[in-house]
């Protein structure tokens, strides 16, 4: 079973087209040219639930097109997208910005979805996809710590309550390093799949982890990559894993 996470930063791209002919005047042009590429690079990697960090549902910049929509049409998967922003915030009326947001993708039959909300922060989504041998929780965290440590501790409340095997993954920006996350990650006992710490962030030359893929310990790891990507800011994680036999769904993989 193949896992991928991937902030694609709306589909904008990187470099200096990005900043030209303004610094992020990227996040106002067309992104047509940029998903295909992003689409081209999944395809490639064939996973079977993937990730997805800052998808644009349907703005000018995206012609109209929510990307997630687009991406699973060609794959032929299922699509769970919602607005990172609570429904009572103001960001929800503001052109553009109500249009962003995340999303899980599978080609795995979906058992339940539902969507959480953190108490603090902007970005407040948590997506919960309940597939049947195991749950899917798709996170961006605050860029403020503070509000960062709240949302690990309403993150926690959420999950706890899972009876299956569990993926935790999204953006966590960290950016204090992952020392932040000892205290959630011993609460819960899920283990972190990049093993060796390896960085993640920025794309062009990266330095730091942000994004995670955490899992319960009767999933076990077979293989994790961090291919070296360039189409967005953040680089994509690619995790292999398999039920353990303990757990008594390794024949749903």
């Amino acid at each position: 079973m193949r896992f991928l996470l991937y902030n694609i930063r709306y589909a904008a791209g990187i470099g200096k087209k990005f900043h030209f002919p303004v610094p992020y005047s990227g996040y106002f042009k067309k992104t047509g040219f940029n998903l295909k590429e992003i689409l081209d690079f999944i395809r490639s990697v064939r996973p079977d639930i993937i990730g997805l960090i800052e998808v644009d549902s349907g703005s000018f910049r995206s012609e109209r097109n929510n990307q997630a929509e687009s991406i699973a049409w060609e794959l032929q998967h299922q699509h769970i997208y919602q607005s990172k922003y609570a429904a009572t915030s103001v960001t929800r009326k503001v052109p553009l910005l109500n249009k962003q947001g995340n999303a899980v993708l599978t080609r795995l039959p979906v058992v339940t979805q539902k969507f959480h909300y953190f108490r603090e922060g902007v970005k407040r989504l948590v997506i919960e996809v309940e597939l049947e041998a195991l749950s899917v929780f798709l996170v961006h965290l605050s860029i403020k710590f503070r509000h960062r440590q709240y949302q690990l501790q309403d993150l926690y409340d959420i999950i706890r309550h899972t009876r299956k095997p569990c993926i935790v993954a999204g953006d966590f920006n960290v950016f204090r390093g992952d020392r932040e996350l000892q205290l959630f990650l011993a609460a819960s006992g899920l283990e972190n799949a990049n093993r060796a710490g390896t960085p993640s962030h920025p794309s062009r030359s990266p330095h730091r982890q942000l994004d995670y893929i955490f899992h319960s310990p009767e999933l076990r790891v077979t293989g994790f990559e961090i291919p070296k990507i360039k189409l967005s800011d953040h680089t994509p994680l690619i995790c292999d894993f398999t039920l353990t036999r303990e757990s008594g769904n390794a024949n749903l993989l």
